[in-house]
């Protein structure tokens, strides 16, 4: 039974798939993809977290309110801004997982509350990820037998500017606020010196694709001598016809949560050493995505979460022209056929080249200034076992299956 005309929500991930151009089945059990040309890296795409499988027979409409699945564990209960509840699959498909009888998902919005509770011994694990420098300490101080461990995470902080509309349809304004960057200060002040710089890949040694140091420091904007960068961006500025006795005012749209709103008020101050103006508008969760998708905004500090650590993933999902996720509008057609070259390419160092080349054309066109990659900590009771905190994608640790607890 199909799903009819059942509404299923946008998948900001659709074109992922672009290069998909058929499904076919032989019986229950098998099924087949078929592609427009090669793509190795397809199969990292549909075993990332974000690739969910719908089950045919179910609506969707029930999928959100009892989902099924073939995981390790089944739905129990969700009740909203308070629990999910989770009980052992007996008919998981691998023998003997998981060993856990179920897990409880608490949700507690505020991060100091969440760490608290778990120093407290409420709970067994923190918000995976989630535990930020600051609150680490806290933790460490509080309840020093917690075991934590800070990794890299693959989700970037950057600008997403406008292209669309003045002032940013101006490329060279564009230029003078990637150029305004200290992207050291984010991680010095936010992350106790715990994050990286990077492009648009995550960069070494964690991501696989990322560009060397000595590479990323000659893309526009990332030399290390800020000073030089925010000079030549006040000469744009002053050539557009600001300066200290006219100065550009904006409004600057940031999701109404921590992750966001702390490097946006960064960011304001940043922008002042550049004749710019900028006042926050801090904007709740709900309003957030249905606000950037219509581009109702001038310039915003935004969070790119990668499902997994592949050039496709994140190429074709925030770059490639008409994207779900390509919040600005970018488009180059050149770009493009990079993308689709890239992506076909099955040697691992020439596909590296052609990445890199992608990084260097989207980092001269303003695409998506990335500012830094956040490092987020992870806490467990030292009873907890089994437990491994991946280091290229927060999606994609959440089986559980292999986890267990020794007391």
């Amino acid at each position: 039974m199909g799903i009819g005309s059942d509404k299923l929500r946008v998948n900001p991930r659709k074109t992922w798939y672009l290069n998909l151009d058929k499904v076919t089945t032989n019986g229950d059990y098998e099924v087949t993809f078929h592609l427009k040309r090669p793509q190795p890296a397809l199969l990292s795409l549909l075993a990332s977290g974000w690739s969910p499988v719908y089950p045919c027979h179910v609506s969707p409409a029930e999928m959100r309110r009892r989902p099924i699945g073939t995981g390790p564990f089944k739905f129990v209960e969700f009740k909203p801004n308070e629990v999910v509840r989770t009980a052992r699959n007996p008919d998981y498909w691998k023998p003997g997982r998981p060993y856990l009888d179920g897990i409880e998902w608490h949700i507690i919005p505020d991060i100091a509350t969440r760490n608290l509770t778990f120093i407290a011994g409420k709970f067994d694990i923190s918000s995976p990820y989630g535990t930020t420098m600051p609150l680490l300490e806290d933790v460490k101080k509080q309840a020093p037998q917690a075991i934590c461990v800070v990794t890299a995470t693959n989700v970037a902080r950057n600008l997403i500017l406008n292209r669309d509309k003045p002032p940013f349809d101006n490329a060279e304004l564009r230029r003078a606020v990637g150029l305004s960057l200290d992207r050291q200060a984010f991680i010095d002040i936010l992350q106790q010196g715990k994050g990286d710089i990077g492009a648009t890949m995550l960069p070494p040694p964690e991501g696989l694709w990322g560009m060397p140091p000595e590479m990323l420091a000659s893309l526009p904007g990332y030399d290390p001598d800020v000073a030089k960068n925010r000079a030549a961006a006040r000469k744009i500025m002053e050539k557009l016809g600001y300066g200290p006795d006219h100065r550009l005012g904006l409004t600057l749209s940031s999701r109404n949560i921590p992750g966001y709103r702390q490097p946006a008020v960064i960011l304001i101050d940043q922008l002042k050493e550049i004749y710019i103006d900028a006042v926050l508008e801090p904007v709740e969760t709900a309003n957030w995505f249905p606000k950037i998708y219509r581009k109702d905004y001038t310039i915003a500090i935004n969070g790119t979460e990668s499902g997994v650590d592949d050039p496709d993933q994140q190429f074709y999902e925030n770059f490639v022209c008409g994207a779900v996720r390509n919040y600005t509008g970018y488009c180059n057609k050149d770009v493009d056929k990079l993308i689709d070259q890239q992506s076909a390419e099955p040697d691992r160092e020439k596909r590296k080249q052609l990445v890199w080349e992608i990084e260097r054309r989207l980092a001269e066109d303003d695409a998506r200034p990335i500012i830094f990659y956040p490092r987020g900590g992870t806490c467990t009771q030292p009873y907890v076992k089994g437990l491994v905190t991946m280091v290229n994608s927060i999606y994609n640790g959440y089986r559980m299956e292999d986890v267990w607890l020794d007391k």
